[in-house]
């Protein structure tokens, strides 16, 4: 009798943490809907500029990396808090896009991720973040 108790108890606890951690799983993001104005927009820094360089990793690493981690690959320390997955940077499909449509995803955001239009005030900080971003392959 004792060991079925035990029994019971262990497999209420398995299937209560198993609950939890459905319920804590995160999910795959849908895809964004971006504004054609975006969609065309072209960096207004050049990449071959070191400060570029310089500057757009200063500003990932103060404002993405807690979340997207440092190679970008969306396993920084507060990923796992998200509801969502975060996307990797390496990945074709993120490197497929434009340079307007990944500004617009890091700059206006949407859902979990934030908009940083104050946070980064500069148009030219902006767009050194998202070509640091394209390194991160």
């Amino acid at each position: 009798m004792r060991k079925s108790v035990k029994l019971i108890t262990i497999l209420s606890i398995a299937m209560i943490f198993s609950a939890a951690n459905m319920a804590f799983a995160q999910k795959e993001a849908g895809p964004w809907t971006i504004p054609a104005k975006y969609k065309t927009m072209k960096s207004t820094v050049k990449v071959t500029d070191p400060t570029v360089t310089s500057v757009g990793k200063d500003m990932y690493n103060k404002h993405c990396k807690s979340c997207h981690g440092t190679k970008g690959l969306g396993d920084g320390p507060k990923a796992a808090m998200m509801k969502t997955q975060l996307p990797s940077f390496a990945s074709k499909a993120f490197q497929a896009q434009t340079e307007g449509e990944i500004y617009y995803q890091s700059i206006i955001g949407r859902d979990e991720m934030p908009n940083f239009e104050k946070k980064i005030a500069d148009e030219e900080d902006r767009w050194a973040v998202v070509q640091y971003v394209r390194t991160l392959k």
